[in-house]
């Protein structure tokens, strides 16, 4: 294996601040309520933020998506259901890195075929645009998109 990186769900800006609103909002709620008149509702707002949090937590743990390079093959794992993608790197004929969104914050995809692109992102601000000789265009998200880039331009000038 010549290239192996792993991207975890939980760091996905768009995600992780949909996640602390939603819980700032329900601490927020807890807190609000009558401090003398604390029953079971301001008592499951506090449970509630709580299991956000822990949910939050553990999706830092949960693998997203999976890039591996060997041989002349790309291939792109996501997690449980997802089908795992092979992409020959024989049949590409450009590859450049760009900053994957103008957007501040970006959804997780994985596999979305979009006005002429494939889409593989979770975090970060980069991809690397890989295009075949179909002209159909890769866009993969990538923490290491020099690194990608470089070893794809090796294998596709020889």
């Amino acid at each position: 294996m010549e290239f192996e990186e792993k991207q975890y769900l939980g760091y996905n800006k768009f995600n992780l601040f949909i996640r602390l609103f939603i819980a700032l909002g329900a601490f927020g709620s807890y807190f609000v309520s009558e401090s003398n008149v604390k029953d079971e509702t301001a008592d499951l707002f506090l449970f509630i933020g709580l299991g956000i949090l822990v949910i939050s937590l553990l999706s830092f743990f949960v693998l997203h998506l999976k890039t591996q390079i060997f041989g002349n093959i790309l291939e792109l794992d996501g997690f449980w259901t997802t089908r795992k993608v092979k992409i020959d790197l024989n049949n590409i004929v450009k590859c450049e890195t760009l900053k994957y969104s103008k957007m501040l914050f970006n959804r997780p995809v994985y596999n979305l075929h979009l006005r002429g692109k494939i889409k593989f992102f979770t975090h970060g601000n980069w991809a690397v645009e890989l295009t075949d000789k179909d002209g159909l265009k890769y866009k993969v998200g990538s923490q290491r998109y020099k690194e990608l880039n470089q070893l794809i331009n090796q294998k596709i000038t020889n």
